[in-house]
């Protein structure tokens, strides 16, 4: 299983990517594994507001449906619209395929997140 080192991770297996006052949102490889074939994804819309841990749209798999659960709060600026079309893209790269964009609302909140081997140390 894959993990960069330059995302946080959070214990419901998404992960963040920060680069400044913005953050790509997207379910871990070690999710996406769980979850077998992806079938579909629900996402929110563009000015929507995410709170951290709490739901923001499902994962459907061949397997079961799961919330995708912010690891962060902040406002919506964007939605991967390819996994529309093709939310397999999901299974196939989970690094690349982002699922929302957001405007982070509280820094502070990066914090508590994991690094790459707090987060492989989780789940070990």
């Amino acid at each position: 299983m894959n993990f960069p080192k330059e995302l946080y991770y959070s214990k419901e297996h998404t992960w963040a990517k920060v680069e400044g006052d913005t953050a790509l949102i997207g379910v871990s490889d070690f999710a996406q594994e769980q979850l077998g074939e992806i079938l579909f994804v629900e996402m929110p819309e563009v000015g929507d507001e995410v709170s951290k841990d709490a739901s923001f749209g499902v994962v459907e798999s061949s397997k079961k449906a799961s919330d995708t659960i912010s690891p962060l709060s902040g406002e919506v600026i964007e939605i991967n619209e390819k996994l529309d079309d093709e939310p397999e893209y999901v299974n196939e790269a989970p690094y690349d395929a982002w699922i929302i964009k957001i405007k982070i609302k509280d820094a502070d909140e990066v914090k508590s997140l994991l690094s790459s081997s707090e987060y492989e140390a989780e789940l070990a």
